[in-house]
């Protein structure tokens, strides 16, 4: 499985259940990145899609403990092991943190959007240039978007 995440300086990724910014570069490289294959989110990640819906373009596994929860255009999973039943290896995680937690060790290969900035937030993204289980093995010329600055970093886990 693959992770896609954007984080700030500290590794945070979000503030009352957003994103930290959106970066129009960074929505067209997560876009090119993860078309054609499945996402997988947690249900508060959803909500925070255009409408609500799910992305177009792949299919969506979603974990939900709400028996209820069925947007049209998903396929929701009660728990991790259902999930996993299901999931295909070019599955890409994609948030929020809680799924990120869950997965992260079954994750081969991490695309990160670095932002050169620090915002105010409530989760946080595990910092993957400390953890000895995960190495660069790619990064991209910094590039910005109205004055913040930002990098592709490709991890890949150390096997």
């Amino acid at each position: 499985m693959n992770l896609i995440v954007a984080v700030d300086r500290n590794w945070a990724i979000g503030k009352g259940g957003d994103q930290l910014v959106y970066i129009p570069a960074d929505l067209k490289h997560f876009k090119a990145l993860t078309t054609g294959h499945p996402v997988i989110l947690g249900r508060k990640t959803l909500t925070t899609f255009p409408g609500g819906k799910p992305l177009k373009g792949r299919p969506n596994l979603i974990l939900s403990r709400n028996p209820d929860f069925a947007p049209e255009g998903a396929e929701v999973f009660p728990d991790l092991d259902a999930l996993l039943a299901r999931a295909p290896e070019d599955s890409f995680v994609i948030g929020g943190a809680s799924v990120y937690r869950a997965l992260l060790d079954r994750c081969g290969t991490a695309y990160v959007t670095k932002i050169e900035a620090e915002y105010p937030a409530d989760c946080w993204f595990p910092n993957l240039d400390e953890d000895p289980a995960w190495e660069t093995v790619e990064e991209s010329e910094p590039m910005e978007h109205e004055g913040l600055p930002f990098r592709y970093v490709t991890y890949r886990r150390i096997k």
